[in-house]
């Protein structure tokens, strides 16, 4: 049964990506930060899959 609240910790670090893409967006150009945004995404999937595995 899937929990509708998300864990703190999920969530801490979910955000911490989020709060970096936004800096990434606001202060790099073109390559570097599409680049920075594959890596975040990747690591926020990475992220949510171990969470769930430890449900």
């Amino acid at each position: 049964m899937a929990s509708a609240a998300v864990k703190p910790r999920l969530l801490h670090a979910l955000l911490s990506y989020a709060a970096l893409a936004v800096l990434a967006g606001l202060t790099l150009e073109h390559l570097f930060r599409t680049a920075v945004w594959l890596f975040l995404a990747a690591l926020a999937v990475k992220t949510w899959i171990a969470s769930k595995r430890e449900e």
